[in-house]
């Protein structure tokens, strides 16, 4: 068994394109008053060809439509895609064909065109339950309107999931308490909770450096909610089964397990990112940002890649390290120290004596005291 089978294989789709940029969002996204979607949908049948070329014996287990807003393609452009997916590789019984959605009226309203095209997960970008702090985060819909949407969605998908964002500008620790209960009443089965991030690059980044983006949390508070947060999840059933991940049972993000258990993945779109194994080596490949710039790469050259690097073996055991702490489940000892072809972390027996991390049947993990502290954890015990 190659390694990349410990995680599966998954494609993932990137479309560039939003309404506008929100100015906290540092993903691969770009605003354009016209698109043709016929020389897109051309573009990603010839990568998915040529991917194909080299992988389609594997048993597919996920497809992530991303970007971007991937909800304003139009429902037979998804269709399409996937019909041409199908056509190249076997697909798991239990595949998850995911699209991330924006919860507008107009977006849900293609809801059902999606599923009819075989998209059977929903990630909604709700971001908050308050108003105020929507036009802040630069949304363009309401809270209304969200609700109204994931309604639409729990219609039409067995699984919906949405994602908030806490720690937002002066927000409290029982405010963040209330709309995390209000979300969870809705029935969501999964969640993405993400702490605000100020990013270089981002209308927020450029704010914070002039000292105008008042109203943030300091270090205590944002911990604070941290806690909260697990506790709360915990209690309606909703599992910690990754830093900034929340499920019920079996509602587990089926594509992201690929990434954090570092399987095999084909990212096709401008900006997108791929680890695939190929005759036994595993490679790094990435693409153009720019849209047209991707385009014109796929249509001249018959290739949307921009670079191919092999992956030593301390680089694979270095990036396994880093994506499978992110887990409840942690990294198998054995498989990391096969990856490295030697023995590869630093002594952390003092970090365990300290309840920041444990081993069990054969796995590291990390404690609830560790978790929220996995980046120091990870500078403590890489080389």
């Amino acid at each position: 068994m190659e390694d990349w089978q410990n995680g599966g294989f998954g494609i993932y789709i990137h479309w560039p394109y939003c309404q506008h940029k929100c100015p906290y969002c540092d993903f691969n996204s770009h605003v354009s008053q016209e698109i043709d979607e016929k020389r897109w949908k051309s573009a990603y049948i010839s990568e998915i060809r040529r991917i194909a070329n080299s992988t389609q014996d594997r048993v597919l287990k996920s497809v992530f439509f991303g970007g971007g807003t991937p909800s304003l393609m139009s429902p037979d452009l998804v269709a399409a895609i996937i019909d041409e997916i199908k056509a190249h590789w076997i697909f798991a019984n239990d595949i998850e064909i995911t699209l991330e959605a924006n919860p507008t009226s107009v977006e849900s309203s293609r809801f059902k065109g999606y599923a009819d095209g075989g998209i059977n997960r929903v990630s909604m970008g709700v971001q908050a339950l308050n108003d105020a702090d929507l036009k802040k985060l630069g949304r363009m819909h309401s809270v209304a309107e969200a609700q109204k949407a994931f309604e639409v969605a729990r219609s039409r998908f067995d699984r919906v999931s949405f994602d908030l964002i806490y720690a937002r500008q002066n927000q409290s620790l029982d405010s963040w308490k209330t709309e995390l209960k209000t979300a969870i009443s809705m029935a969501v089965d999964h969640f993405s909770l993400y702490q605000l991030t100020i990013e270089q690059g981002t209308a927020f980044g450029r704010l914070y450096d002039k000292g105008r983006l008042t109203g943030l949390p300091n270090e205590d508070l944002a911990t604070d909610m941290f806690f909260a947060t697990q506790e709360i999840c915990e209690q309606a059933g909703l599992n910690a089964y990754e830093v900034s991940n929340h499920s019920k049972l079996g509602s587990e993000s089926r594509h992201n397990l690929i990434y954090w258990r570092y399987g095999d993945y084909a990212g096709i779109g401008p900006g997108a990112h791929s680890r695939l194994t190929l005759n036994g080596q595993k490679y790094a490949i990435d693409t153009d940002l720019m849209p047209e710039t991707w385009l014109n790469s796929v249509e001249k050259l018959g290739n949307g890649d921009r670079t191919k690097t092999s992956l030593s073996p301390e680089e694979q055991a270095t990036e396994y390290t880093m994506m499978g702490l992110r887990l409840k489940e942690g990294i198998n000892l054995d498989r990391l120290n096969k990856l490295a072809q030697t023995e590869y972390l630093k002594d952390y027996s003092y970090l365990i004596s300290e309840d920041f991390i444990t081993e069990k049947k054969g796995n590291l993990i990390l404690t609830e005291k560790g978790f929220p502290l996995l980046n120091a954890v990870l500078r403590e015990i890489l080389p």
